[in-house]
């Protein structure tokens, strides 16, 4: 038999650590990469962008599965981002040092509007709101923090479709359901898609009473670093009060908040 002196049995300990961290690392390689990829990956995709075998890879997303970090698409030959995964990501989103900043700048928007304004991305074809500040009127419309909307009826979502690559937003309105809400909701594909050629050459986007009938919304792009459009900041106030044309006066208000915004993202 023979025994492991203290030194011998230090390397191992470091190896079986410097293992561990390895797989680990490996793990974080596999959530990052399907967090950003824009459509489900495939096992072979997976292990080529890991480095993993096969075998460890397979392992990996099936712990992962469990703990909901990722899903298999049906057929079972796909993996994406599972639920837990994205309510990590918005809550890293909207509880970030940076996210407290960004809420102070939204307030001062309000303060100086005298209208509710938010800050949303589109999230698996849906506009998600990261952040929202409402004023103070009785008249409005709660939709606090966290709320889904389909993007065909806002301002934030539409701008948000037109800035998407070519490619990427022919998917979405392919298998987006244009549900009416109202008369003026957009319904048709070609009408829908006429806009949103119209939103990027104007830079900005309305909601003529296309969700609720007497509110209106005007909202403008959010860059990052890169320059690409990754959020839309709005305003958005009961008609009666604000009507659209007045509220489109605040774009100029609304791209300069966007700017100090985009600051916060770099």
């Amino acid at each position: 038999m023979i025994e492991l002196d203290s030194s011998d049995q230090l390397y191992n300990a470091k190896k079986d650590h410097s293992s561990d961290n390895s797989s680990m690392l490996k793990g974080v390689v596999i959530l990052e990469a399907l967090a950003t990829l824009q459509q489900p990956a495939t096992l072979s995709q997976l292990m080529q962008i890991t480095g993993m075998p096969k075998a460890s890879l397979h392992r990996t997303l099936a712990i992962f599965e469990e703990a909901g970090l990722v899903t298999r698409e049906p057929g079972g030959r796909t993996y994406a981002p599972g639920q837990r995964l994205a309510t990590l990501a918005m809550s890293t989103l909207t509880h970030d040092t940076v996210s407290a900043v960004r809420h102070t700048i939204l307030r001062k928007l309000v303060a100086d509007l005298g209208e509710t304004c938010n800050l949303a991305v589109l999230r698996r074809g849906e506009l998600f709101y990261l952040d929202r500040v409402e004023a103070n009127w009785a008249l409005r419309l709660h939709l606090p923090p966290g709320t889904v909307l389909p993007p065909h009826c806002s301002a934030s979502g539409k701008l948000l479709l037109a800035f998407k690559s070519a490619d990427e937003r022919s998917k979405i309105l392919e298998n987006l359901p244009l549900e009416k809400f109202t008369h003026r909701t957009i319904t048709d594909h070609d009408l829908l898609a006429s806009e949103l050629e119209r939103i990027v050459s104007t830079g900005y986007a309305v909601d003529n009473e296309e969700y609720v009938l007497g509110v209106s919304c005007v909202a403008v792009p959010v860059r990052d670093s890169m320059g690409e459009v990754v959020a839309a900041i709005a305003v958005h106030a009961a008609t009666a009060r604000l009507p659209l044309n007045q509220a489109m006066e605040h774009i100029p208000k609304l791209k300069e908040v966007a700017e100090k915004i985009s600051q916060t993202l770099s």
